[in-house]
C-alpha cells in the first residue's frame, strides 16, 4: 500500500528545494564561489533524490516492474499511467545527472549544472503535479 504521508513529504521536499534554488541560487557565481557551487549541486541532488524515492515507492507498491536503474523508474511510471513519456525521459536524464553529482564521475561540468538549475527544475515540479494529480500523495 502506498504510504501517502511519505510520498507527500518527499514531494514537498522537491518543491522546497526548487523554491530555494529559485530564490537563493546564484548559478553565475558557481565558478568563483565554492559555497555557491556546493549549495546548488547539493540542493539539486536532494530534489532529484526525493523524486527518485517517490518513483521507487510507487513502482514498488504498484508492482510496475523491477527497475535496473534509477532512470528506468520513470519509464515504469509511464507504463503504469503515472507519467507522460516526454516527462519521464527528461526525468530519466535528471537521474543520470544526479549520479554524476553523487558519484563524481569525472569533473562535474558547471555549465550543465547551471543549465539544470536555470532550465530544468520545472521538470521536477511537473513530476510533483503529475503524482499529485494521480492522487498518489493524498
Amino acid at each position: 500500500m502506498i504510504d501517502h504521508a511519505l510520498v507527500a513529504k518527499k514531494l514537498a521536499m522537491v518543491e522546497t528545494c526548487v523554491r530555494e534554488l529559485d530564490e537563493l541560487a546564484r548559478p553565475d557565481a558557481m565558478r568563483t564561489d565554492v559555497r555557491e557551487e556546493r549549495f546548488v549541486e547539493h540542493t539539486l541532488q536532494i530534489a532529484i533524490q526525493a523524486a527518485l524515492d517517490v518513483a521507487s515507492h510507487i513502482v514498488s507498491d504498484e508492482r510496475l516492474g523491477e527497475p535496473r536503474t534509477n532512470r528506468e523508474l520513470f519509464s515504469l511510471l509511464v507504463r503504469g499511467g503515472v507519467l507522460p513519456e516526454a516527462l519521464a525521459e527528461r526525468l530519466g536524464a535528471m537521474a543520470g545527472f544526479r549520479n554524476v553529482l553523487v558519484h563524481g564521475y569525472g569533473d562535474v561540468d558547471l555549465a550543465v549544472v547551471k543549465d539544470v538549475v536555470e532550465n530544468r527544475t520545472g521538470d521536477l515540479l511537473d513530476f510533483v503535479r503529475e503524482v499529485r494529480g494521480r492522487n498518489v500523495s493524498r
